[in-house]
C-alpha cells in the first residue's frame, strides 16, 4: 500500500479525479446530533434533510470496484429495497451526479422521501481517512486522493458516514452475518488481494489514516522477491492470484474446479495456498484474540476446498488459548457484507 501524501495532480487528469476535485461550496456548522451524525444547518450548499426518529431507515450504498449496490434498510436488518448499476461508465467512474440520482431512484422505490430516512452510509474499496474526508481508490479513481466527503455532500442530501469496504465487511458480518452479536470480530478478505476489517470491544479500528486491515502487508517470508515490495508477502502468497500461479492457470476458479475433480497438481496447489494463509489468519487471531474470524472474498467461494484444512493449519501457527476460543466461519451475507455495513455505519451515525 503506498504512503498517502497530498500531491499535485498530473497534468492530464482522470476524468473522474477531476469532477471530485472541483471546489465545493463551504457549509456552515450546523449542531452536532446523536454520535457525531451532522444535522443540517446554515444557508449555503445543498439543503439537508431533516434527520427523523431513531427508528427510520437508512440508505447503505457499496461503491465497489466493479458495481456500486444501493439499499434502504430499517433498524431491524430488513431491506426496503434495492438496486445495483456498474460504477463506470464509458471506461471511467460512474459521476457522483449519476450515483445521488440512483440512489434517489432506490429511496423511491421503498415508497419513501430523503426525509424519511435518518442518514446514509458508503464504503469505499480502499483507503478512507475520516479526518480530512478524502479516499484512495485505484480501482475507481485512480492513485489520486480524492475530496470524497465533499464532493458527495451536493448529490447525497442526508447526514453521510463514509469507511472503507473492510470496515463494512466486519460490520455488516457482527450485525447480520456470521458474527452475530460477537464484539472481538476479524473479517479476512481474500480475493485478488487481502484486507481486513477489525472490530475490537465492539468498536472499528481504523488507524492512523485509515489504513489498518492491511494484512496483505504481513511479512511471512523472509527471502526477499521483488513483487512483495508492491502487495506484501502474504498477499503475494495467499491471493487468488498465487493460487491460479502454482497451478500455471489464469484465474483461481479453474483451480478449485480441477482440484475437485482429484487433479494431484492443483490439490498441491490448494494445500500450499492453505499454508500461507494459515500462517496470516494465525497472526491475526493471536495478535487481536477475536471471537471470530469470518473469511470471506472470491477465494472463499471455494470453501469446501480450504475451509477444513485452514482450521487445522491455523491450529499450528496460531497461540494455543487463543485459538481455542476463537472460530473460523465462511461469511454468511457473501457479497452484500459490505452494504449491511453501511447500513450499519448510518444507524451507528459514527462521524466521518
Amino acid at each position: 500500500m503506498p504512503v498517502i501524501v497530498d500531491s499535485p495532480a498530473p497534468a492530464a487528469q482522470h476524468p473522474a479525479v477531476a469532477e471530485l476535485s472541483k471546489p465545493v461550496t463551504p457549509r456552515s456548522s450546523g449542531r452536532v446530533g446523536r454520535r457525531g451524525a451532522r444535522r443540517p444547518g446554515g444557508s449555503s450548499g445543498t439543503r439537508r434533510a431533516e434527520v427523523p426518529q431513531d427508528d427510520a431507515p437508512v440508505l447503505a450504498i457499496d461503491l465497489g470496484g466493479t458495481k456500486v449496490s444501493f439499499a434502504v434498510v430499517d433498524p431491524s436488518g430488513a431491506v426496503l429495497a434495492r438496486a445495483k448499476r456498474p460504477s463506470h461508465e464509458g471506461g471511467a467512474a460512474l459521476p457522483l451526479g449519476t450515483l445521488g440520482a440512483s440512489a434517489a431512484e432506490t429511496v423511491h422505490a421503498a415508497g419513501l422521501a430523503w426525509k424519511d430516512l435518518r442518514a446514509a452510509g458508503l464504503v469505499v474499496p480502499g483507503i478512507y481517512d475520516p479526518a480530512n474526508g478524502r479516499a484512495w481508490a485505484p480501482n475507481l479513481w485512480g492513485r489520486d486522493e480524492v475530496p470524497l466527503r465533499e464532493a458527495l455532500a451536493p448529490h447525497l442530501p442526508l447526514p453521510l458516514v463514509i469507511d472503507s469496504d473492510r470496515s463494512g465487511y466486519v460490520l455488516g458480518e457482527a450485525w447480520r452475518g456470521a458474527a452475530r452479536g460477537a464484539t472481538e470480530v476479524v473479517f479476512l478478505a481474500v480475493g485478488t488481494g487481502i484486507g481486513a476489517g477489525i472490530l475490537s470491544g465492539g468498536r472499528l479500528v481504523r488507524g492512523q489514516g485509515g489504513i489498518a486491515g492491511a494484512v496483505g502487508w504481513f511479512a511471512l517470508d523472509p527471502r526477499w522477491r521483488e513483487d512483495y515490495g508492491g502487495m506484501g508477502s502474504f498477499e503475494a502468497e495467499a491471493a487468488g492470484p498465487a493460487l491460479a500461479r502454482r497451478f500455471g492457470k489464469a484465474s483461481a476458479e479453474e483451480v478449485a474446479e480441477a482440484a475437485r475433480r482429484g487433479d494431484p497438481v492443483a490439490r498441491r496447489a490448494v494445500d500450499e495456498t492453505v499454508e500461507w494463509l494459515a500462517m496470516g489468519t494465525a497472526n491475526l487471531i493471536s495478535a487481536l484474540n477475536p471471537q471470530v474470524v469470518v473469511l470471506g472474498g472470491g477465494l472463499m467461494q471455494a470453501a469446501d476446498l480450504f475451509l477444513e484444512p485452514l482450521r487445522r493449519a491455523v491450529r499450528r501457527w496460531a497461540q494455543p488459548i487463543a485459538v481455542e476460543r476463537c472460530r473460523i466461519e465462511p461469511s454468511q451475507l457473501g457479497e452484500d457484507a459490505a452494504l449491511f455495513g453501511a447500513a450499519r455505519l448510518a444507524l451507528l451515525g459514527e462521524t466521518t
